[in-house]
């Protein structure tokens, strides 16, 4: 990467040429990603044309955005039309609606109507980022045409391994494989290679059909439309894609972000804080509590002003504790292990490892606590009494923040939240909070004498 940016700052083409020729697609495009704008444009005009393609294939959509408003019409155009209808698809969802009425005016008619096809699907769906471009066999073929079907047509096609059977009317009958015609019979008629078929319909979310297909240990999954004709198959390749970009969304708002939906260094400062600032604001928000709650409780804090060191250890073990509960549970349902109809289960089971988290850590927070207490100068009697309040409130605090990691993300995803929202850092502000008051309630039953109670 340092030897590009300097051979760049030097005008050294040939040699620049010359080495990117010897990289990788996948790792010439991480390292052009890594590039400002005008570094990049000049170190793509010097591939070769194959190359290019591959390379800006392999580019996230706003790079390749970008990377266009430094390329000339005729590259800009020639680019585009070399790109895969979904792929293409993909780029133009990051542009302006004049420059795409530009670009696809610019197509030919092919695939024009290939990539307005996929356009006219919600922007989720399966359907806007499957192919159009499959090779699809007749029941009543023989192994020997299908492989005459494959080399005829296969070449466009996105993948010739997975290949969907129909009827006359494109009804989807079944599916069969490459591997299977090509060893079977050329006699041998299709309809007995083929399997009953797993697909989705056109307009399933995109992350679902993705699951799917990693699910059935597919390599491409057939898309359907409401009268279950065959309308394009969705690739292993974009599921991966797919995925991905799921977990970096949910990774981002676990962490209490939104996702940046672009590389880090590519991404401007302001950007990458606008992601940021408004969880900050509802965080701080919701964070207040816990001050409404020190407030309320200041006459017991007064009293027995000793109680205030094992703040900030139950706050941190709350909110631990539920967002271990949570980050499982959003994880679960994310995988199709657990549904809403669960809830019940789910609970009972979060409920019962919070109480058993809760015995484990009690045991431990008395004895220490009680050591602690009494090396400050405290009686062992009162030094006791503090640290089994310490241990009451964890076992109650771990269960309530097992069972809120728990009932929140599958609250969120009953009504239509993302679960990843209401995850780890918006749980552990509200346990917080729900924690301390559970541990001055405590107090105040265990140590009402202290307290003048």
């Amino acid at each position: 990467m340092e030897d590009l940016e300097r051979l760049l700052r030097e005008g050294a083409w040939d040699a620049i040429r010359r080495d990117l020729t010897q990289t990788r697609p996948f790792d010439l495009a991480a390292e052009l990603t890594r590039l400002d704008d005008q570094q990049r444009a000049v170190a793509f005009r010097l591939l070769p044309k194959d190359l290019a393609l591959a390379v800006f294939e392999a580019l996230d959509p706003p790079v390749q955005k970008d990377l266009l408003n430094g390329l000339r019409d005729e590259a800009v155009r020639e680019l585009l039309a070399n790109l895969d209808p979904d792929d293409r698809v993909e780029l133009l969802d990051e542009l302006p609606a004049k420059v795409v009425n530009k670009l696809l005016a610019d197509l030919s008619p092919h695939e024009r109507r290939l990539t307005t096809g996929l356009l006219g699907y919600p922007a989720e769906a399966v359907g806007r980022m499957m192919s159009p471009e499959y090779v699809a066999l007749r029941q009543s073929m023989t192994a020997g045409e299908a492989l005459d079907r494959v080399r005829a047509v296969g070449g466009a096609a996105e993948t010739v391994y997975s290949l969907p059977v129909i009827g006359p009317d494109r009804t989807l009958l079944g599916m069969t494989s490459l591997r299977q015609v090509v060893l079977a019979d050329p006699q041998t008629p299709v309809s007995q290679l083929m399997s009953e078929p797993i697909s989705a319909s056109a307009l399933t979310d995109r992350e679902t059909a993705a699951r799917l297909l990693q699910e059935a240990d597919l390599l491409a999954l057939p898309v359907v439309d409401a009268e279950d004709r065959l309308v394009g198959v969705f690739t292993v390749d974009d599921a991966m894609e797919v995925l991905e970009g799921a977990d970096t969304e949910d990774a981002a708002r676990a962490g209490g972000a939104e996702p940046l939906r672009r590389p880090y260094l590519v991404a401007g400062v302001l950007q990458i804080a606008r992601t940021r600032a408004m969880w900050l604001l509802v965080l701080m928000g919701a964070a207040a509590l816990t001050v409404l709650v020190l407030n309320t409780f200041e006459a017991e804090l007064e009293a027995v002003v000793v109680l205030a060191l094992f703040v900030p250890l139950l706050i941190g073990t709350g909110g631990n504790a539920g967002a271990q509960a949570a980050t499982t549970v959003t994880r679960a349902i994310a995988v199709g292990e657990v549904r809403f109809r669960d809830l019940g289960q789910v609970l009972a089971r979060e409920a019962r490892v919070g109480v058993l988290l809760g015995a484990m850590l009690a045991v431990v927070a008395f004895a220490a606590g009680t050591a602690f207490l009494a090396l400050r100068g405290e009686e062992w009697a009162d030094a006791a009494r503090v640290a089994s309040v310490l241990a009451l409130s964890l076992i109650g605090i771990c269960t309530l923040a097992a069972s809120a990691g728990a009932l929140m993300p599958m609250l969120a995803k009953r009504i239509g939240i993302d679960p990843a929202v209401v995850s780890a850092p918006f749980i552990t502000t509200t346990v917080d909070a729900t924690g301390l008051v559970i541990y001055f309630l405590v107090a105040r039953a265990v140590l009402a004498d202290m307290m003048g109670g």
